[in-house]
C-alpha cells in the first residue's frame, strides 16, 4: 500500500527524478524542448547539426544565476553527456536580456521529445563560446551586425569581413543590433577563395530586411566579373536573378515585403533559383549556376534596415531555409525552457525527499485521509448539480405558476410518474436520471403538488369551500413536505462537516506519530545532528498538510452550498404562504 500510494503521489504531484548532472562545477541547468510539430517549427525532413537562436529574458532565464558576461554558459546534449559548440552574440546581464546560438545535433519532423540541456552558475568558468565552429564548413560568411561601430565582422572560420561600410549602426534590429541604408550607403564585401561557388555544390545566401516603404532596388548583388547574383525587391515583392549561365534567369515578382516590418528574404541557387520570403518559397525557375567568388554588395539604393547576412556555398534545403526563418523570429515556438534545476537538490524535488521519508503510519493516515477528500469532492459535485438544477427549475416553475389565474391555481398539478417514484426522494437520482419534463426538479412544485393533491381531497364535487380547519390541515401537510424537502436537499452535507473538523486532526494524528517516531529512532541511534531530525518532522508534517488539503476545499464548498440551501429554504418558506393564501380566496 505505501508503495502505490507513494508512486501515485510521485506521478501526480512531484516532478520526476532528472538524468545525472553533466558537472558538478555548475549549480543550475533547465532544459530547452526542441518543438518540431505544427504549434512549433512544421519540417519535413531531418536536420544534422542546424544552429538555432536562443532568446533568453526574465521571463525564462535567471540572470542572477549566471555571470554577468555569460561566461558560464554551456549546452549539453539530450544525452547529458556531449558538450554542443555555441556563441553568444549578446548578452547582457544587467538588461537581463541574452542571444544566443547554439548548434544542436539534429531537428527532427513533427516532434517534441527531444530536447538539449542548458547549464550556467559557476563563477570559476571562463569563456565557453566558440563563434567559429559553431558554423559548418559551407558557412563562408555570417554578419550578425553586432558592432556598435566600423565595418560589420565575420563571425565564421573564414574571416570574410566587410572593407567598406558607411551605413548605421542601429541598437534595436531583430536580432540585437542591425544596420541601416539610405539609399546611397551600402557594405562591400570583398572577393575571396573561401566564398567560392561552384555550380555542382550551388550557393544560399539570406538576410532579414525591414523597407522603410516600397521601392524598387537590388538589394544585395554577388558579382564576379559577368557572372552575379541579384537578390532586389520592386515595389513591395522580391525578386531573385542569376547572369553569367547561358542566358539571365530571373524569378517572377513575389513575396510580400511590407514596409516597417521584419522579413525574411532567401535564395538558393543549385539547378533551380529559388526565391524564398519568410521561410516560404515563392518563386523558383530553372537555372545554370555559374561558378564564381565575387564581391558582395549589400545596401546599394535600398532604403530600410538588414539584419543576420549569411552567406553559404552550397544550396540548402527548403528545410533549412524554414527552420532559420522561423526559428530567429521574435515569435518562435521552436526552442521552449523547461524550469530551473538545482544540483544542491540532487536533481529531484524536496516533496520527493519528504514523501520518501514518510513512516507506514503516516501513508495510513494519509490513504485515509485521500478516501475523505474523494467522498467530499463527490458530494461537493452532486450538491452542486442538485442546487443548480432546482434553481433552475424552481425559477421557471414560478414564473408559470405566476401567471395563472387565482381559479386556475390547480391548472399546472399533474399525476406522479412511474419512473420518478422510485428515486423522488433522492435529489441526485431525480436530477440525474428523472424524466425533468414538469419541474420534477423544482422544490417549489413539490410543494404545489402536495397542496394541490390535498385541496382535491378535500373538495367535493358539490362543494367548492375550504373550511378554516381545512386550510390548517393543507397548511400542515406543506410544512411537512418542506422539512422532507430540506432533508433532500441537505442529505450527505454531514459528510462535508466531517472532513473540515476530522480532516485537520487526522493529519495531526498522522503529524504526531511521525514526531514520536522520529525522536525514538534519533533516542535508539545516538544522532541528533538537524540532517538525521530534518526529514522525519518534515515527513510527519505531511499527513497534517494532508488534512488541511482535505479540510480546506471541504469548508469553501460546505459554507457555498449552504447559503445556497438556505436561499431554496427562504424561497419554499414563502411559496407556502403565498400558496395557502391563493387556496383561502379560491376555496373560500
Amino acid at each position: 500500500m505505501r508503495k502505490i500510494l507513494l508512486t501515485l503521489v510521485l506521478a501526480l504531484a512531484v516532478p520526476q527524478i532528472a538524468h545525472a548532472w553533466w558537472s558538478g562545477d555548475w549549480t543550475e541547468r533547465k532544459k530547452i524542448t526542441l518543438d518540431t510539430t505544427a504549434s512549433g517549427l512544421a519540417i519535413k525532413q531531418e536536420l544534422t547539426a542546424p544552429l538555432v537562436l536562443l532568446r533568453l529574458h526574465t521571463g525564462n532565464f535567471a540572470f542572477d544565476g549566471a555571470k554577468v558576461d555569460g561566461a558560464d554558459l554551456r549546452f549539453v546534449a539530450e544525452d547529458d553527456k556531449t558538450p554542443l559548440k555555441y556563441h553568444i552574440e549578446k548578452f547582457d546581464g544587467l538588461a537581463q536580456i541574452a542571444l544566443v546560438w547554439v548548434q544542436v545535433p539534429k531537428i527532427q519532423p513533427g516532434s517534441k521529445e527531444h530536447h538539449i540541456w542548458l547549464y550556467y552558475g559557476n563563477e570559476n568558468a571562463v569563456a565557453g563560446d566558440d563563434a567559429k565552429g559553431s558554423f559548418d564548413v559551407n558557412q563562408t560568411s555570417v554578419l550578425h551586425f553586432g558592432e556598435a561601430q566600423g565595418a560589420p565582422k565575420d563571425m565564421t572560420v573564414y574571416g570574410n569581413h566587410a572593407a567598406q561600410f558607411d551605413g548605421s549602426h542601429i541598437p534595436g534590429g531583430l536580432i540585437g543590433p542591425a544596420v541601416a541604408f539610405d539609399g546611397k550607403q551600402s557594405l562591400q564585401i570583398p572577393a575571396s577563395a573561401t566564398m567560392k561557388m561552384t555550380a555542382a555544390d550551388g550557393a544560399t545566401i539570406s538576410f532579414w530586411i525591414k523597407p522603410s516603404a516600397a521601392q524598387s532596388t537590388p538589394i544585395l548583388t554577388l558579382r564576379d566579373g559577368k557572372s552575379a547574383i541579384v537578390i532586389g525587391m520592386d515595389g513591395s515583392q522580391a525578386y531573385a536573378k542569376v547572369e553569367g549561365g547561358a542566358k539571365p534567369v530571373e524569378t517572377p515578382r513575389a513575396g510580400n515585403l511590407a514596409a516597417g516590418a521584419w522579413h525574411h528574404v532567401a535564395v538558393s541557387v543549385a539547378k533551380e533559383l529559388t526565391l524564398y520570403v519568410d521561410g516560404q518559397p515563392v518563386a523558383a525557375t530553372p537555372v545554370e549556376m555559374p561558378a564564381m567568388q565575387g564581391e558582395v554588395l549589400l545596401g546599394r539604393g535600398f532604403q530600410g534596415e538588414v539584419d543576420e547576412l549569411a552567406i553559404a556555398n552550397v544550396a540548402r534545403s527548403a528545410d533549412a531555409i524554414t527552420l532559420a526563418a522561423l526559428s530567429q523570429g521574435p515569435d518562435t515556438k521552436l526552442l521552449s525552457l523547461g524550469e530551473d534545476e538545482s544540483a544542491e537538490s540532487g536533481s529531484t524535488s524536496y516533496f520527493g525527499v519528504i514523501l520518501q521519508s514518510v513512516t507506514l503510519d503516516g501513508w495510513v493516515v494519509i490513504a485515509f485521509l485521500m478516501v475523505m477528500a474523494a467522498i467530499s469532492w463527490m458530494v461537493m459535485v452532486g450538491k452542486a448539480l442538485v442546487i443548480n438544477k432546482t434553481f433552475k427549475a424552481n425559477k421557471e416553475f414560478l414564473d408559470s405558476f405566476h401567471k395563472l389565474k387565482v381559479t386556475e391555481t390547480a391548472k399546472l398539478d399533474a399525476e406522479d410518474k412511474a419512473e420518478d417514484t422510485d428515486i423522488q426522494d433522492s435529489a441526485l437520482m431525480l436530477a440525474l436520471f428523472g424524466k425533468h419534463d414538469h419541474y420534477q426538479n423544482a422544490s417549489l412544485y413539490h410543494l404545489y403538488h402536495v397542496g394541490v393533491q390535498e385541496v382535491k381531497h378535500r373538495v367535493n364535487k358539490g362543494n367548492k369551500t375550504l373550511s378554516p380547519q381545512a386550510i390548517n390541515a393543507i397548511k400542515a401537510a406543506l410544512d411537512g413536505r418542506l422539512v422532507r424537502e430540506n432533508q433532500k436537499l441537505n442529505n450527505l452535507m454531514v459528510l462535508l462537516t466531517i472532513a473540515i473538523s476530522g480532516g485537520p486532526f487526522l493529519g495531526l494524528l498522522g503529524t504526531v506519530v511521525g514526531v514520536m517516531i522520529t525522536f525514538a529512532a534519533i533516542a535508539a541511534t545516538g544522532d541528533v545532528n538537524v540532517a538525521a531530525i530534518a526529514p522525519g518532522i518534515a515527513a510527519a508534517l505531511v499527513a497534517t498538510v494532508a488534512g488541511l488539503v482535505v479540510a480546506i476545499p471541504a469548508l469553501f464548498g460546505y459554507n457555498y452550498l449552504g447559503s445556497r440551501i438556505k436561499n431554496i429554504t427562504a424561497d419554499m418558506h414563502v411559496f407556502v404562504d403565498e400558496l395557502i393564501g391563493r387556496f383561502a380566496e379560491a376555496y373560500a
